[in-house]
Order: structure tokens, then sequence, then C-alpha cells
């Protein structure tokens, strides 16, 4: 702390110094002279609003509290509001008797006056209304104890330790910890440039060699280090065009996305070309912010073996160790990797078993559920920082950002009820009783549009945590709810033949006019939400499906099941398969957690299973030591591993990953309650 404050006291010398406040810096310089402690004084503080309270000063005693509130009560979880509430309405309190005691009637009755609006809807406050009115009311036996010196004295106190913990907090020398870690990415950043740099020298002092072999590259990647980046953006979306298929035309070309392009499968490109610019995001948190926008070129291969990074599968060779002979180099087409794990950081506030990990459509904020029930909401950039903390007496068993506003998160319960939570104003919006029957809330939606959402009620319990129970063999009984944001009523009930059946998942298409669902039966369900009818049903797995996500085109659906399989579906045709290849069961569940002397947790399936990037051409999936990215080839076999990101010690249960920001940011999330945030770049061919 002490570090922290010499670095504080210096930037406020310089502010002063620039500003020419210079009788402001003597009495500053005199009263750091006098300081002994070196550290924040609690008591000076207290001091002030006591002053204010003495001096009858309500206007200023009411920005310095808000001050203080916005500047530091702000940044807690949950738990302390409750007990920042009760010190304002002690400090309330606690002036209005001043006021009565000095015999100001008039400051008295300003106070309700101009506090009325506030203080009337909240029933501590209901009585205090009469307090002016009445003619001795430190001889009244309801505000008699509120004139003591005995309650004064104790008000004091309290609020003296709250704020004396308070400033022991990590969280107020954030800014301490957030300087060191800049000051480590600009000299990452730094060293990324320089790096950057010595390929640029070493492309154009191997050019002569290269105009050996750019007969056999593209024009457009001959030519792509003179090309902006919406040109090249152009090419590329012009090559994947030419290379896609027309969907056939029929029931579902009217909700399938119109302008939305079929991923091409990118062709092979030799090291010997010009290193292709993409602009880099995030390095371990921004580098946007700290290193100005760093330009980092595809070809960095080199990148991840001075970090001492292992990638999956090898590098390929580079120009200079291929064959002097033009005939053999004719033969060497090495392939790029397609990412660059740029950083990895943990996540390490949860005790328990992670249950769903989610990343809002901004890409700023991330939701994790365990399986305890706490769920905590964070953001890694530009650090990593808990915003909130929710607990709830009643189970909580699933949750859901909402699209709009993004700031909004859905969490069902294991008792009936949805709530809509504000992770910003950190309190809870409405509380939905959605059905007594059917209690366990085991998957939400929400649509795109963000006006509705899905609710998937289950009525007996599935195995999940630390207490598994073996899962019955016949399927669970559930509902398919449909319910309006704005109204917070419910719309309808979809229906679920041949029998209804618990939904473990589901998922909407892009505009909301689709939406897909995994169920206990293994059957895959498609529903058109402008009718809200089933429009087709399959049986897709033996056993429960896991996990659906809709394809890049829309024109297919990806689901994992119980017997794990990674399987695609085409939607024109009904239950015909596209792809499917056998997944080992770290990647498909139900996971298991083994330790000394017998111990063994076993937790089936909640969260997402896999996740695409933003092109759908990559896929990240769950394994046993972290995540593991797959590429879709189109053909058999379905999945072609191109990199482990790795980092945990215990099974992965969940993923996601996001393309909000320009890299992508995958989370992998594990049963010993660590959440690993990698950062890749996409090298772009």
């Amino acid at each position: 702390m002490g570090s922290a404050v010499e670095r504080t006291d210096k930037h406020v010398r310089e502010y002063l110094i620039y500003r020419g406040f210079t009788g402001t810096l003597k009495q500053l310089d005199s009263d750091i002279k006098a300081d002994k402690e070196k550290g924040f004084r609690v008591d000076k503080i207290i001091d002030q609003l006591q002053q204010l309270v003495q001096s009858c000063d309500l206007p200023g005693l009411k920005e310095y509290w808000l001050y203080l509130d916005r500047r530091l009560f702000c940044r807690l979880e949950d738990v302390y509001r409750p007990t920042v509430n009760k010190l304002r309405t002690s400090l309330y309190r606690y002036y209005v008797i001043n006021t009565i005691q000095k015999g100001n009637v008039e400051k008295t009755q300003e106070f309700f006056q101009k506090q009325a609006l506030e203080l009337q809807a909240q029933a501590e406050w209901r009585d205090w209304f009469v307090l002016p009115f009445i003619p001795a009311p430190e001889q009244n036996p309801a505000f008699a104890p509120y004139f003591s010196r005995q309650w004064a004295d104790t008000f004091l106190v309290s609020l003296h330790n709250f704020l004396s913990v308070l400033f022991q907090c990590p969280v107020l020398l954030s800014f301490d910890a957030e300087v060191q870690k800049m000051t480590s990415l600009m000299e990452e950043n730094e060293q990324q440039r320089q790096m950057i740099f010595a390929l640029q020298t070493e492309s154009r002092e191997q050019k002569d060699g290269d105009q050996m072999v750019q007969h056999k590259l593209p024009l457009y990647v001959q030519n792509m280090d003179r090309l902006g980046d919406t040109e090249l953006d152009l090419v590329s979306s012009q090559r994947s065009s030419s290379a896609s298929t027309t969907p056939s035309r029929n029931f579902f070309s009217t909700f399938l996305p119109q302008g939305k392009r079929t991923p091409g499968k990118a062709a092979p490109v030799t090291l010997g070309s010009s290193p292709s610019q993409t602009a880099v995001g995030r390095k371990e948190t921004s580098l946007s912010q700290v290193g100005g926008g760093v330009a980092s070129f595809c070809r960095v291969t080199q990148t991840s073996e001075s970090r001492g990074e292992e990638v999956d599968p090898p590098p390929a060779r580079s120009v200079s160790e291929e064959p002097a002979d033009p005939s053999s180099r004719e033969e060497v087409l090495p392939v790029e990797q397609p990412f660059i794990k740029l950083s990895q950081e943990e996540y390490g506030e949860h005790h328990s078993s992670i249950m769903h990990c989610r990343v809002d459509s901004s890409g700023r904020r991330v939701a994790s559920l365990d399986v305890d029930g706490v769920v905590k909401v964070w953001s890694f950039n530009p650090m990593m920082q808990t915003k909130a903390t929710i607990m709830s007496k009643s189970p909580l068993l699933c949750l859901e950002w909402a699209t709009k506003p993004d700031r909004l998160l859905l969490l069902g319960s294991g008792v009936g009820t949805v709530r809509l939570y504000d992770t910003e104003a950190k309190k809870n919006l409405y509380e939905m009783n959605i059905n007594e029957t059917h209690p366990r809330i085991l998957s939400l939606a929400c649509s795109p549009s963000g006006s509705s959402f899905v609710c998937c009620a289950a009525a007996l319990s599935r195995s999940g945590g630390a207490d598994a129970v073996p899962r019955l063999p016949i399927p669970v009984s559930g509902q398919l709810l449909l319910w309006d944001t704005k109204t917070v009523k419910q719309q309808l009930q979809f229906s679920l033949e041949p029998e209804p059946v618990a939904i473990n998942c589901t998922a909407f298409n892009h505009n909301g006019n689709l939406l897909v669902t995994g169920a206990a039966d293994g059957v895959i369900r498609l529903f058109d939400m402008q009718r809200y009818e089933s429009a087709m049903s399959w049986r897709a797995h033996d056993g429960e499906v896991y996990s659906v996500e809709f394809s890049y085109d829309e024109n297919t659906v990806f689901s994992v099941g119980e017997d794990g399989k990674f399987i695609q579906w085409n939607i024109h045709r009904c239950g015909v398969k596209q792809s499917e290849q056998v997944l080992p069961q770290d990647a498909t569940g139900p996971f298991v957690l083994s330790g000394y002397s017998g111990y063994k947790q076993v937790q089936v399936p909640r969260g997402r299973l896999f996740a695409f990037d933003s092109e759908g051409q990559h896929v990240l999936t769950c394994s046993s030591a972290g995540g593991l990215v797959y590429r879709l080839t189109g053909e058999e076999p379905a999945l072609e591993r191109v990199l482990s990101l790795g980092g945990h010690r215990a099974p992965v249960v969940t993923v996601d990953w996001s393309s909000a920001v320009d890299c992508g940011t995958c989370l992998t999330a594990s049963m010993d309650g660590k959440i690993k945030l990698s950062t890749l770049l996409a090298q772009k061919s």
C-alpha cells in the first residue's frame, strides 16, 4: 500500500504544478510532511463527516457521501450493499438529531423537504417524518435512543471500522496492479514490434527466392502486403462467395440469412509469400489500449516458439529451410497454423465446479455459475476484475445473457423461478414464477431481438454435482415455454411430441426465426418461431442430447450427445447427417474428477460443450486438461485437430468462444472452479 500511496502523491503534485495551484501545493506538501502514517487516513474522513454534520451542511454531506459511494462503495460485491445502505441511513439520522439538539428547526424541516422523494419509499424512514412536529422528541420512546451519546459513538465506531477494512481491500489499489500490468504489456508489445520489423527485413532479403514460387500462389496472396484492410476483406469475401453453394429453395428460405456467406475452405499458403497484416485487438488484455494498436503479421509462427509455448500440430518449415532445388520446392506446400495463442489468464474466484460460463454479446463481460449456485460477473479488459457476485437461497442451475440490453442476465433456479438481474445496478429487476410442477430450469435462451426468451423446465432432478445420483433410464418430463421479456408474462407453451420431455439445450438462429432444441430423449426439434410450432424433429443420439448449435451458414445444425458423437445435420432434409465423428469421453461427459482416498466427483454436462469461431470454420471442445480447437473439414474425418489450449488440472466441462473483439477469446471452465481465458490471433490466409 505504501508504494501505491507514494505514486498517488506524486501524480497529485504533478497535477497541481501543471494547473498552477501553488497554494494548494504548499498545503499538500505541509500535510505530507506532518503525516506519520503514510497511508489512508480513515479518521480524517470521519472528522470531515462530523464537521459537515456539526455545521448543518446538508448539500456538502450528501455530496461527500455520494463521492465515497461512486468511488469506493460501488466496487464492492452485492453482499456489502445492505451494510452501506444502513450506514447511510444512520448518517442521515445522525444529521437530523444534531439539528434538533442545536435547536435549528429550519434545518430539520429542510432535510425532510429535500429528502422526501428519496426517503418516503423507505420503510425505515416512515415514522421519522413526524419528528419536526414532536415537542420533545428526545423523550419519545421511538426516538429517545438516537439522542443518546452511546448511539452516536456506536455509529461512528462502526463507520470507522467499515472504512478501515474497506481501505485494505485490494480493489481500491487496482490502479497499482493495473500500472504494473500495463507496463509489462508495453514491454511485451515492444518485443513483438521488433520481431515484426525483423520479419519484414527477412522477407525483403528473401524476395528473390520468393519469386521462384510465387507462380503457385493466388494473385491476392502475392499482393496481400499492398492491400489495405478493406480491400483485403473484399477479396476474401469474393473468394468465399465463389466457393459457396446455393441452398435449396424450400420452406426455410424465408428464415435463413440471404446475405450470409458460406465459409470456404482455406487454400494452402507457402511461407515464402509476403506476410499479410491483421490488427491485434488484444494482447493479454488489450494491445490496442497499451500498444497503440500494434499491427501483427500472419506469418509469425516464431512468436509462439520464442515464448516457449507448444503449438499443435508442429509449425511448418520456413523458406530458408527448404531445399535449394526449385523442382523439390514445388512439392513443399506447408500450411500455416490457423491461430496463435497470445496469452492465457486464469479466473479463480469460484470454489467449486463450474456449470455455465458465458460471454455477453459485446464481449466485455463474463458470467459464470458453479455447482454451489454462486454467479460471478467479471470483466477481462483491460484487466480481470469481478463486477458482481450473485448468491441465492434457492439453487441456481443455468444462466444466459440477454441480448438487448446486454447488461441483463437471466438466472434459472431449481425452484421454478427465473430472475432478471441487472449486472450494472447489481439488483434483481424481476423474478418470474415459471412452473411449480416442473421446477428445475435446465436451459435459457434469449431471442436476438431481446423481446422474449425460451425457458426449459424439468420435473425431476438430473445429476450434476458432487452429490451426483444415477440418472433415470426414462426421460424426465419437461416443458418448453416462451416468455415476453417486457411484460414478464408467459406467451405460450410449445408442443413436445411424442411426449413432454426435458429440454437440455437450446439455440436461436441469427434473426430468431428458428429455434433448435436438444432433449433428454435424444431428439432434436426445430421450431418455427413465426408460427410458434414444430417444423421438424428427428432422433439424433442414443441417449440425451447435451449441446446444439447452428452452423455459420445456418443450413445445418451441430449436436453433441451422450453417445459421444459430434454430428452435423442438414435442416433442409430432416434427419440427414452431413458428417459424424466420435469424440473422447472427456469432451462429451459425464465428467469425472478423482482424488485421494477414493474421492470421486461426477458431473453431467449442463453448459455449452462446443463453440465456433467467428467464421464457423473452427470449433472449440472440452478435454481433460484444457480446450481443443479443431478445423471443420467438411469431409471424413469431420474434425482436424489444430491447437491445444491446455492449462487445466481438472476436466473442462463447458466452453465459450467470443469474437466480439479483434482477437478471439476462448473460455474453458473446469471442475476445480478455474476458468482459463485464452486469447487467440487468427492467421488469415
